[in-house]
């Protein structure tokens, strides 16, 4: 219970960050879904925005809120973008995937002029690596892409669905999760995963984070790259 009060009052201060007539890009999990309920109430006391949502599952609560949305066709700039994270370090890098979303989620995040993540603090992370890395794949490459990543150190298991099914994303793929326990050197992590051929996207996301809102208790900690870039 504790826990949900957090993500709701991570979402709640989030809030903030959205004004008047801007897109919104709308991110997917837990503690985002907080900010999308808390985002419909204000649209219904007459916040005028507009939506685009990280996955099916978010476009749909967005929807049955009476949020207005868009899509990338029309609109390739969005002003802010709040979302989850499975694990923040203190350089705003962030595991992200765990509600199979990621592929969705780093597109918008790219479009974003500020993205606003939103979490508990047991998120925090002094070094990313002990939650499972998503890694959405290809089908056709899967097996392959086991036995490279397995030769990086981690330890794979495919993705299930509740039915024991290989859990599907949005895009029709598969995703693999990737315990490295700790991962030292995630900038060069992404840039052998992204080489790999059938590899869609994975969850390691890098210098994409403008503010981070952690909820402990009744604190909120912000967190901003800015700072960080200062060496605060």
């Amino acid at each position: 219970m504790a826990n949900d009060q957090e993500k709701e009052a991570a979402a709640r201060a989030s809030l903030r960050f959205v004004k008047d007539g801007q897109i919104v890009g709308l991110g997917t999990g837990s503690t985002a879904a907080y900010f999308i309920q808390l985002l419909g109430e204000a649209v219904k006391n007459g916040l005028r925005v507009r939506g685009i949502p990280t996955s099916v599952r978010s476009r749909e609560q967005a929807a049955s809120l009476g949020i207005p949305l868009t899509t990338l066709d029309e609109c390739q700039e969005i002003d802010v973008t709040v979302d989850g994270a499975d694990e923040v370090d203190p350089q705003l890098r962030l595991i992200k995937g765990g509600g199979g979303a990621l592929l969705r989620e780093k597109i918008i995040a790219s479009a974003t002029r500020q993205l606003v993540i939103v979490a508990d603090a047991s998120k925090r992370v002094p070094v990313l690596g002990k939650f499972p890395l998503p890694v959405e794949v290809v089908k056709f490459a899967q097996a392959l892409l086991i036995k490279k990543i397995e030769g990086l150190g981690a330890k794979v298991s495919l993705r299930r669905a509740a039915d024991g099914k290989p859990y599907l994303t949005d895009e029709n793929n598969h995703i693999l999760d990737c315990r490295f326990e700790q991962i030292p050197d995630a900038e060069g992590l992404a840039c052998q995963l992204s080489d790999m051929p059938g590899v869609v996207e994975h969850g390691l996301f890098i210098g994409m984070a403008n503010i981070v809102l952690l909820a402990k208790g009744s604190e909120i900690v912000e967190l901003r790259k800015e700072a960080i870039r200062r060496g605060r």
